[in-house]
């Protein structure tokens, strides 16, 4: 009997355990669903607040916009879960718009064109950039980086300044932007206006520069261009360019390749030369407003638009050169832009600051030596 007692007390104490442990089992698969739960709920609420920011930049209108939009913008929102606002405003708009907004910003990212970006960031409107806050800065090259420590945001493409010339027309084909004097152009010569056009004042520093000049000089190239005033025609804005090319008035100019393009894509016979002497950095940047809150996603931004891809895609949709040294172009886009690191090297950037201190003077000089 006591046997038999202790086998019963035995079996109740076992089912009694078994009973235990289910009922433990179910504890932890209950703590566990109630982690996931909480896992997932946390990971939504991030999902949502990064749904929720908002990056306000800027961007030059019409196809050039689309292909910001296709290249950057939209695979930058997919990427970073986040919505890009875009107010259409060119450079000055925008330089404007951060004066009147200096203590209370509402752009996170602007983009600049013809060294605004320089005044910018000397009336501290822009913030500066570590190297080390931008993961393809090893990829750039140097001169398009070259200013982020002072505020001046990395050049995400660049249009260079040489010669456009009809291939038809203008032989012996030039070689030089002293060319532009060559006789056997006479009265077929296009001269972009200096003091309106800031690739036409890119294009006159060059020629003082081969001519002699320094930029506290400009009296070679003043003198160069009075030279040839009688047989050239004066333009100021880009569709000019394109009318007198293509009825035929004009077989030489010094522009931008990004424009060459252009005409070509228009039927014109137009080649675009980098001339032996080199040509001229025209800056595109991007750059990081200073005084807004979410910067890190304004970096990303900027980051992300100096990838190769990017650089890649500004020279085969618009003939820009890309300032991603480890781009790789098709031999008919990289016929079309300066490209590589040999090419580089003949590109000269000129001193922004220097620029932005004497063009007013220097805009005098050139209606004065241009008046008839």
């Amino acid at each position: 009997m006591r046997r038999s007692t202790t086998m019963k007390k035995s079996i109740e104490m076992k089912k009694l355990s078994l009973t235990f442990m289910k009922r433990s089992i179910k504890m932890k698969k209950l703590s566990l669903t109630f982690v996931a739960l909480a896992t997932i709920s946390v990971a939504f609420s991030y999902s949502t607040a990064l749904a929720q920011k908002t990056l306000v930049i800027n961007s030059f209108g019409g196809s050039y916009e689309t292909t910001h939009r296709k290249l950057v913008i939209t695979p930058f929102e997919k990427k970073y879960n986040t919505k890009v606002k875009v107010i259409t405003a060119y450079s000055s708009a925008t330089l404007t718009q951060l004066r009147a907004q200096k203590n209370n910003p509402q752009y996170d990212v602007v983009h600049f064109s013809g060294g605004l970006e320089i005044t910018a960031a000397g009336e501290g409107l822009l913030s500066p950039i570590k190297p080390s806050e931008l993961a393809n800065y090893d990829q750039m090259y140097p001169f398009a980086v070259a200013g982020i420590g002072k505020g001046v945001g990395p050049m995400y493409k660049t249009a260079v300044i040489g010669i456009l010339y009809n291939t038809e027309k203008a032989k012996p084909a030039p070689k030089s932007w002293n060319d532009l004097a060559n006789p056997a152009y006479a009265n077929h010569v296009l001269i972009t206006d200096a003091a309106s056009n800031t690739y036409g004042m890119l294009g006159m520093l060059m020629m003082n520069k081969v001519n002699g000049g320094t930029l506290d000089n400009i009296e070679p190239a003043l003198n160069f261009v009075k030279g040839i005033l009688d047989q050239s025609t004066i333009v100021s804005k880009s569709p000019e360019i394109q009318q007198n090319f293509a009825q035929g008035n004009a077989w030489i100019a010094a522009y931008a390749q990004d424009y060459a393009s252009t005409l070509i894509k228009a039927g014109l016979p137009v080649k675009f030369l980098l001339p032996e002497e080199g040509g001229v950095v025209a800056p595109i940047t991007v750059n990081l407003v200073a005084g807004r809150p979410n910067q890190d996603l304004a970096l990303k931004f900027i980051d992300f638009s100096i990838r190769a891809e990017a650089s890649r895609g500004w020279a085969e949709a618009m003939s820009y050169s890309p300032t991603n040294k480890t781009v790789k172009l098709s031999p008919d886009v990289a016929a079309q832009v300066v490209y590589g690191i040999s090419a580089s090297k003949k590109l000269v950037t000129f001193d922004g600051n220097k620029i932005g201190k004497n063009r007013a003077s220097w805009n005098e000089s050139w209606k004065r030596a241009i008046a008839k």
